[in-house]
């Protein structure tokens, strides 16, 4: 019942004391408009909330990842749109026909419905023997599509020059090119590269250490202290203390049972683990061939004045050509032009500079408020690159200004 009545009467103190301190706080008027940018929003930037995420979103094993593969092969049944005297064509044509206890003179033989192609494909972690993949065709040669194709047998070898997966099969080419007897041709897409759905057999098995490292290594696919150790406190906090510990930025050491069943059910379990990711990096992306600009949170100035303008120089060059002075009779009665033209060069140079505008910029404004300021007046994203990298030299902007 005391603490009761201590806890009703420090509220009406409180209430009391903000009562006061509202009557006694002056009215602001409002600021008159002026030629300049204001900031709406404090200094001090708020904290950016990052929706939480599985580990298994913003992290992978260690050793367990997809290879590449690739190949060279033939594709047969093209519609006379195939590589057509290329000697590379024509001797892989002989060397497959020999394959079938034929000798044939590559003299003798027209690609004109067969092409030279590599084949790719991605062989994904713990892929077995018998499971299809995904494979990629394209031409090396002079085919013009490969509509209708058909891919004969091809070996897909890893970087080991070992073979990995069979491919063979019937293309699907979503591009399309018709081409006339005048010249004239019409392209869709991109006919030279085809995919075939399942088109290759795995054949070997592609050994991982999953099953036989001591302790797991998870890897953060963008590497930050603060996400790790939020990833080793998420991870303790359901598997037990010490189960986790942050070797680096990138690197989790996660302590996982020796057996191959309870490892994969720890995994599995691990990797659903929800975690909070620490906040990127202020950063300000530039494109400076497309003119994209790509803004990430939590960038802001400190006060800065920015005036920016366009300057235009026109040269006209022009030739004036004065006749020779007298003449010279030619006979019957027939005068011609005596002496020689003088030609003079006149050179024009206009210099026209618009007035540049001037922008001035409050602690702690937002970079959208800079955009926004810059694009009212019509600058063009060249314009912005260069204002964005004049603050940044000027230390104005707090961010990392990255130029692809």
């Amino acid at each position: 019942m005391f603490k009761k009545i201590a806890l009703l009467v420090a509220a009406s103190h409180f209430m009391a004391a903000s009562s006061a301190i509202a009557q006694q706080a002056p009215a602001t008027e409002p600021a008159q408009q002026q030629a300049a940018l204001t900031a709406s929003e404090p200094a001090t930037q708020p904290t950016v909330n990052v929706p939480s995420e599985r580990i298994k979103d913003v992290a992978s094993v260690a050793g367990v990842r997809s290879n590449q593969l690739v190949g060279y092969g033939i594709v047969v049944g093209l519609n006379g749109s195939g590589d057509g005297n290329v000697a590379a064509t024509l001797q892989s044509m002989q060397s497959m026909v020999a394959r079938f206890g034929m000798n044939i003179d590559p003299g003798s033989l027209s690609a004109k419905n067969a092409a030279a192609v590599m084949v790719t494909a991605e062989l994904p972690d713990f892929s077995k023997p018998g499971q299809k993949i995904d494979i990629t065709v394209a031409t090396i040669g002079a085919a013009k599509s490969l509509v209708g194709g058909a891919l004969l047998m091809t070996p897909l070898v890893g970087a080991d020059n070992e073979t990995y997966a069979m491919a063979q099969g019937n293309l699907a080419v979503g591009g399309l090119g018709v081409s006339g007897a005048n010249g004239s041709s019409v392209t869709v897409n991109v006919p030279t590269v085809g995919r075939i759905p399942g088109g290759a057999t795995v054949e070997r098995t592609v050994a991982t250490p999953f099953d036989t490292m001591p302790a797991l290594m998870l890897n953060l696919n963008t590497p930050d202290f603060s996400t790790a150790q939020r990833v080793v406190k998420a991870i303790d906090s359901i598997m037990g203390t010490g189960t986790a510990s942050a070797l680096d930025a990138a690197t989790i050491q996660v302590t996982a049972p020796h057996d191959i069943n309870q490892r994969v059910s720890f995994m599995a379990a691990v990797q659903e683990i929800k975690v909070d990711q620490a906040a990127p990096p202020a950063r300000v992306i530039v494109n400076s061939r497309t003119g994209t600009i790509v803004i990430g949170d939590g960038v802001f100035l400190t006060p800065a004045a920015v005036s920016h303008g366009s300057m235009t120089v026109r040269i006209t060059e022009s030739q004036n050509v004065t006749p020779g002075q007298g003449g010279i009779a030619t006979g019957q009665g027939a005068v011609a032009q005596g002496g020689q033209n003088t030609t003079t060069q006149n050179s024009q140079i206009d210099v026209s500079q618009p007035k540049a505008k001037m922008f001035l910029f409050a602690p702690g404004v937002q970079l959208s408020k800079i955009v926004d300021a810059v694009n009212s007046v019509g600058a063009s994203p060249s314009d912005l690159v260069a204002i964005l990298e004049a603050l940044k030299q000027a230390g104005a902007l707090h961010a990392d200004l990255i130029i692809i």
